[in-house]
């Protein structure tokens, strides 16, 4: 199902599809690829939303800092300096994190108004993205499929080609309570990853991949997730062809679970401690299935570089579950 959610100034029509599937329903925004809702029920069987974001198209608007369910891109996470070199070349980025270009820079994927058509048990957003926008090169043919399947999981399926060398890094940027509006104090995290990436102060990687043992970012046995996190979190499986899971998320209070399986390598946990207006620090915890941040400049990182003639590739299942 689809409506209008709302027009933008220069009357452009933003439309919103609705996924429902095995109890399971999800809201969709043809603006920046926002999951707006995420609706699943908890151990007595009581639905609530499980995601941020706002009832209408002026709150994203007025908010955009926090990427609420944003489909974020052309490069998802930091690159430092806002620039890298590829093949001799180097190109300057738009700087909208301190000196570093963040989440596709100002006026990245999270704020275009995607075309939508519909797929079997959901829809499929694409785009293209021109040489030079926001400083990246290629003319980049984009789409984003969401899909709900028989369980009621939500699959988001990434797909990009282009006519030059270029970099792609993409992610959907969900802040996840599965208190359904209680916040994240009582959450507990699991994830399969056996090292992060330390980073400076402006949270960029610094020095090569630690080992996570023994440190406050071990989280190999589940517990409270807690705060004070925004790392990306090198996964023990690598890249693979197919989603493999990497992460539970769980909310005792409730029982609702969630599941992450993907394809990509790293894994960035925000803790949502900067989180602001109309929202309270730690009122959600991003799970941003990705490459690691600062790639194009860190050769000895999994390459996110995209040539003519190849395609990119990465998918992403949420599911979602009960438990005691």
């Amino acid at each position: 199902m689809t409506e209008l959610f709302g027009t933008l100034s220069d009357g452009t029509e933003v439309h919103r599809w609705t996924l429902e599937r095995a109890g399971t329903r999800v809201r969709v925004l043809t603006y920046g690829g926002i999951v707006q809702s995420v609706e699943v029920p908890d151990r007595e069987g009581r639905a609530a939303d499980v995601v941020l974001g706002f009832d209408g198209l002026d709150g994203y608007l007025r908010y955009p800092e926090p990427f609420l369910g944003a489909l974020v891109g052309r490069y998802a996470n930091r690159i430092a300096g806002a620039r890298f070199t590829l093949d001799g070349h180097t190109y300057a980025l738009a700087p909208n994190n301190g000196p570093n270009s963040l989440h596709g820079g100002d006026h990245g994927f999270d704020k275009r108004v995607w075309e939508a058509e519909p797929v079997p048990h959901g829809v499929r957003l694409s785009r293209v993205s021109p040489h030079g926008e926001e400083g990246f090169p290629g003319r980049l043919e984009v789409s984003a499929t969401y899909t709900l399947d028989a369980s009621g999981a939500l699959r988001i399926a990434y797909e990009a080609v282009t006519d030059a060398p270029t970099v792609v890094n993409l992610t959907n940027h969900s802040y996840f309570d599965l208190g359904g509006g209680t916040g994240t104090a009582g959450h507990v995290l699991r994830l399969a990853a056996s090292r992060y990436t330390p980073v400076d102060a402006d949270l960029i990687p610094a020095g090569e991949p630690a080992d996570v043992t023994g440190s406050r970012f071990d989280f190999r046995t589940a517990r409270r997730a807690g705060t004070g996190y925004d790392h990306n979190f090198v996964l023990d499986k690598g890249v693979t062809d197919t989603p493999e899971e990497v992460a539970e998320l769980h909310d005792p209070a409730s029982g609702r679970l969630l599941t992450v399986a993907t394809t990509e390598p790293g894994l960035q946990v925000y803790t949502a401690d900067h989180l602001g207006d109309p929202f309270a620090p730690g009122a959600g915890i991003a799970l941003e299935t990705q490459h690691f941040p600062d790639s194009p400049n860190r050769p000895e990182f999994p390459s996110t570089e995209l040539r003519p003639g190849g395609v990119y590739r990465s998918e992403t299942v949420y599911a979602f579950g009960v438990r005691g």
